[in-house]
């Protein structure tokens, strides 16, 4: 079973950025999915940035995937959705049917998580379109997983998110700058304030959700560190963490170790906020559940 590493969904320096994935060069995943996912007001990394480190990646073992755009809203962000299609030299990642549409019966494809497979026949479909591997979308059961795994086509990879902060949605309007009563167009940028994401509270002080830019997440971590064996019963070829800022050579390590079958080390004091499953085990996604 192979560990993959997901984008960046937060708004980082470009320096952070750097030094994060200078780091992940020396650590034990297996793939490395890289791109602005989130917003294309963000670019203190641009395209060619990306593909440099996608090179520097490759260099050293890694397996790099170009993620695209998951909300296309403008000319510009298509002209850089084509650009990131016509790479040549890195598998893409399509997180919208424009992407989808560019990639199909052209090149090799992985189907991201916010593409609605919810049944054989629309796995199916995107194998005839070129999809090698498909992402489970986040809000769907381990039963839903067996079922799809037990019938995916002939050479089709099946990767599981398994740890952090859950993408819900994605909106046109951006939350963090209208928390800051700020419009979308001028944000100042004010996601480099958070690192992992706004947190956003009920009246009763508890968790709700978190605000990432156009993006909303769930305000627990997501966690199926404890699922491993079981997603290794279901074939499950890759499982997908995704960066946080702090803790992540450990979180890395740890996983590795499950990865390769052994116990690895408890992630008690490493998550930014407690963990959930319920929607792993057909439940309220905000529940824990321990695995059994």
């Amino acid at each position: 079973m192979k560990l993959s590493l997901g984008p960046v969904l937060y708004y980082w320096t470009r320096e952070a950025t750097m030094q994060f994935y200078a780091g992940v060069a020396d650590s034990g995943v297996d793939i490395v999915y890289l791109g602005e996912v989130v917003c294309s007001r963000r670019h203190n990394l641009r395209l060619d940035d990306w593909l440099g480190l996608a090179r520097d990646l490759t260099a050293n073992g890694k397996q790099v995937v170009l993620s695209s755009q998951a909300l296309i809203e403008s000319e510009s962000d298509l002209k850089t959705l084509r650009r990131i299609a016509a790479n040549g030299d890195f598998t893409v990642e399509a997180n919208e049917m424009g992407a989808v549409r560019l990639l199909a019966g052209r090149v090799p494809f992985v189907a991201g998580p916010h593409l609605n497979i919810y049944n054989n026949e629309t796995l199916a479909w995107f194998a005839e379109l070129g999809a090698i591997r498909y992402v489970l979308p986040l809000e769907l059961a381990r039963d839903t997983l067996r079922e799809l795994q037990a019938s995916r086509p002939a050479a089709m990879q099946g990767e599981v998110f398994v740890y952090g902060r859950m993408p819900l949605a994605f909106s046109a309007r951006c939350f963090t700058a209208r928390h800051h009563d700020l419009p979308k167009d001028d944000c100042q940028f004010r996601c480099l304030d958070d690192a992992d994401g706004l947190a956003l509270r009920t009246r009763d002080k508890e968790p709700f959700l978190t605000l990432n830019g156009i993006q909303t997440q769930s305000a627990l971590v997501y966690d199926l560190s404890d699922s491993i064996e079981e997603l290794r019963r279901f074939e499950v070829d890759v499982v997908r963490i995704s960066p946080q800022s702090r803790n992540m050579p450990e979180i890395i390590a740890s996983f590795r170790e499950r990865c390769a079958g052994r116990p690895g080390t408890s992630l008690e004091g490493l998550r930014v906020a407690p963990p959930c499953n319920g929607y792993w085990y057909g439940l309220p996604g905000m529940e824990y559940r321990t695995a059994h």
